[in-house]
C-alpha cells in the first residue's frame, strides 16, 4: 500500500469513528437493568488451591485436570458467583488472550489505534445481547481484574470477548480451522438411540486450552445445562442440556462484516437454555442477527435425531438429512439457501472441509454401530482418507492435534464425555445430568461430579515415540518460523530435524523451503519445495503457493 493510500484509508476510518462517536459513547456507558436481580451472594469459601465453594455452588479441579463449576441463581446471581469462584481462571485467561495481542501487535500506537477501532466496531454489540446475559457478565466482570483495562474496563472487555471467535474467523479467515462433528441414531448406534461427537479445533495456544471449565449451570429461568467453557466466558460452544438437548458449533467462511451483532456462542447459550427439541432451537436461532456464518448442530433426545441450522448475515437454512441416519458436519453449509453461495462453493473448492467430510464418511461406514468408545477413537483418528498416513498436525486429518476440547453426547440418557489435555488423547471424563442436578443441596462440594466408572481411557499414542516426536516438532517447527521472518540463521542439522520428526507433513518441508529461499539458497528450496508437492497439501492456496515457489527458484537458479 502506497503512502498516498494510506492516508486515505486513515482519513476514511478516522471520518467514521467521528460520524460514530455518538454511538460509541452509548455502548461505552451502556449497563445492563439489575433491578430484577439479587445482587447479594454468600461469602466465597476457600478449601485448597483447587477447590472453593459459595453458598450451594462450587468449583474444584477433578484428577484429570479439569475445572467443574455448579452455579444456580438469577443471572446476576450466576455472573456474581461465577466470577467469584473462577476469578483466577479468568485472568489467567485473559492473560493469554491480550498477550497474543502484544505478541501480534507490538506497537503501542497501532495497540491503541486498535481499541479505538474495537470500541467504534463493537459499539451496537450491546444492542443484540439480551439483558439476562449483559447481566451475567456484568456479574462475573465484578471480579475482573483491573490490570487490562487500558484496553476496556472489564465489562466492555467481555462484551468484545464474547464476540472474538467471530470477529476473528471473519477478519483472520479462521473459519479454515477445522472443526469437525457428526450425529448417528437408530440403525447406526450399538443402542440405537442418538450419539453426538464433535472436535473444537479452535487454537490461541497452549496456554489457552490449559484450564477447561465444565459448567454446569442451574438457572432460575430456562433449563439446567452444562457446557465447556473459560475463564469470564458465558456463550456456549459446546453443551447439553437437562432435556437432553445439546449444541455445537462450526465456523463457516464469512464476509467481512461492518458491524458486531449477537456473538454466535451467545445464539448457542440461548438455544442451550430455553429449547427442548429442534423446533424451539431453530425458532429462537431464527430471530437472532449474526454477524458472520456458522452451523449449529442441535440434537435432541425428545426428535432422537439431529440437525443443523446453518446462519449468516444473509441467510437462513435448516439442513436435515434423508433415507439415513447419520449428519455429518464440519465447515461448510448443506441447507438449499446455500446452495449456489459464491464463498460456501469457494470454500468447499479451496478448504479441507469436504475432505474432513468425506473421511468422517468413511470411518463411520467402517464402524457398524457406533458407541461412545468408537465415536472417541474416530475423534482422535489422524490418518488421512483410505488411512493415508499424512503426517502429524494436517489439517486434513479429523484430529489436527490442536483441539481445545472433543467431545461425546448420548442425549437420551443424558450423558455426555469431555477430553482432557494434550488436545483430545487424555481420557474422556463422563458426566450424568441426571445426578449432578439430582438433589444438589446439601451434596459435598468438594468431590468430582464426575463418573469414573466410565472413563474413556487416553489414546495409546501417548505412550508412543511418534508422540514425543511430534512434541518436539511443534517447538522446532516455531523456531524454524521466527528464524525465516527474523532472518536468523540455522543449523542445516536442525532443519533436516525437522522433517525427520515429521516426515510425511507437507508443512514441514515447507518451512525449510522458506527458510532457504529467504536466506537466497535457491537450490536447497527447490529441494524441499519439490518435496513438499509430494505431500499431502490441504488447501488449494497453499497448492498453488508452492507451485508458483517451485518456478520462482528456477527462474532464480537460471539468473
Amino acid at each position: 500500500m502506497n503512502n498516498f493510500l494510506k492516508f486515505k484509508v486513515c482519513i476514511l476510518l478516522t471520518f467514521v469513528l467521528l460520524i460514530s462517536s455518538c454511538g460509541i459513547k452509548k455502548s461505552i456507558n451502556n449497563r445492563p437493568d439489575l433491578s430484577k436481580y439479587n445482587s447479594n451472594i454468600p461469602k466465597k469459601i476457600v478449601l485448597n488451591d483447587s477447590t472453593a465453594h459459595t453458598g450451594n455452588n462450587f468449583i474444584t479441579k477433578n484428577k484429570y485436570g479439569l475445572w467443574e463449576l455448579y452455579v444456580e441463581g438469577d443471572p446476576l446471581e450466576i455472573g456474581l458467583i461465577t466470577g467469584s469462584l473462577t476469578n483466577k481462571l479468568m485472568y489467567k485467561q485473559e492473560r493469554v488472550f491480550f498477550d497474543k495481542i502484544n505478541e501480534l501487535v507490538p506497537s503501542e500506537g497501532k495497540q491503541k489505534f486498535l481499541r479505538k477501532f474495537l470500541s467504534w466496531y463493537n459499539r451496537k454489540m450491546y444492542q443484540y445481547i439480551t439483558n439476562e446475559y449483559r447481566s451475567e457478565i456484568y456479574g462475573v466482570t465484578r471480579y475482573a481484574s483491573s490490570d487490562f483495562n487500558s484496553i476496556a474496563t472489564p465489562y466492555l472487555r467481555s462484551l468484545y470477548l464474547h464476540g472474538a471467535h467471530d470477529i476473528g474467523h471473519a477478519l483472520q479467515d479462521l473459519a479454515l480451522v477445522g472443526c469437525t462433528s457428526f450425529a448417528a441414531w437408530g440403525n447406526k448406534t450399538e443402542d440405537g438411540k442418538l450419539l453426538i461427537g464433535r472436535n473444537f479445533d479452535f487454537y490461541a495456544g497452549d496456554a489457552f486450552a490449559e484450564n477447561k471449565i465444565i459448567a454446569f449451570v442451574n438457572p432460575t429461568s430456562g433449563h439446567n445445562f452444562m457446557s465447556i467453557t473459560w475463564g469470564g466466558m458465558i456463550g456456549v460452544v459446546s453443551g447439553m442440556n437437562d432435556k437432553g438437548l445439546t449444541v455445537t458449533i462450526n465456523a463457516g467462511k464469512s464476509k467481512i462484516p461492518l458491524v458486531a451483532k449477537t456473538p454466535i456462542s451467545m445464539v448457542a447459550r440461548e438455544i442451550l437454555q430455553y429449547a427442548s427439541n429442534i423446533e424451539e432451537a431453530v425458532d429462537i436461532a431464527s430471530k437472532r442477527e449474526v454477524f458472520v456464518s456458522e452451523s449449529i448442530l442441535i440434537g435432541s433426545a425428545k426428535d432422537k435425531k439431529a440437525v443443523l441450522i446453518e446462519v449468516s448475515p444473509s441467510h437462513f437454512g435448516v439442513y436435515e438429512v434423508e433415507n439415513t441416519n447419520l449428519l455429518i458436519c464440519s465447515n461448510h453449509f448443506q441447507s438449499e439457501p446455500y446452495k449456489n453461495d459464491r464463498r460456501n462453493i469457494k470454500t468447499i473448492e479451496e478448504s479441507h472441509t469436504q475432505y474432513r467430510y468425506d473421511r468422517m464418511i468413511e470411518l463411520l461406514s467402517s464402524e457398524e454401530k457406533v458407541n461412545p468408545i468408537k465415536a472417541v477413537e474416530i475423534l482422535r483418528n489422524k490418518k488421512g482418507l483410505n488411512d493415508k498416513i499424512i503426517g502429524f498436525g494436517n489439517e486434513k486429518a479429523l484430529n489436527q492435534l490442536l483441539a481445545h476440547h472433543s467431545i461425546v453426547f448420548q442425549p437420551e440418557d443424558l450423558k455426555v464425555w469431555v477430553s482432557t489435555n494434550p488436545y483430545q488423547l487424555g481420557e474422556f471424563v463422563a458426566y450424568d445430568l441426571n445426578d449432578v442436578f439430582k438433589n444438589r443441596e446439601g451434596n459435598s462440594l468438594n468431590t468430582s461430579l464426575s463418573q469414573n466408572d466410565i472413563t474413556i481411557a487416553k489414546d495409546p499414542f501417548l505412550e508412543t515415540t511418534d508422540y514425543l516426536n511430534y512434541e518436539e516438532y511443534r517447538i522446532l517447527e516455531s523456531q524454524v518460523e521466527h528464524a525465516t521472518l527474523d532472518n536468523i540463521k540455522l543449523n542445516d542439522k536442525d532443519l533436516e530435524l525437522l522433517v525427520n520428526l515429521n516426515p510425511e507433513y507437507w508443512k514441514a518441508y515447507k518451512l525449510i523451503g522458506e527458510y532457504y529461499y529467504e536466506h537466497r539458497q535457491y537450490s536447497k528450496a527447490l529441494k524441499f519445495f519439490e518435496m513438499t508437492s509430494k505431500k499431502e497439501i490441504p488447501t488449494l492456496p497453499d497448492t498453488e503457493f508452492i507451485s508458483k515457489r517451485i518456478k520462482k527458484s528456477r527462474r532464480k537458479l537460471k539468473q
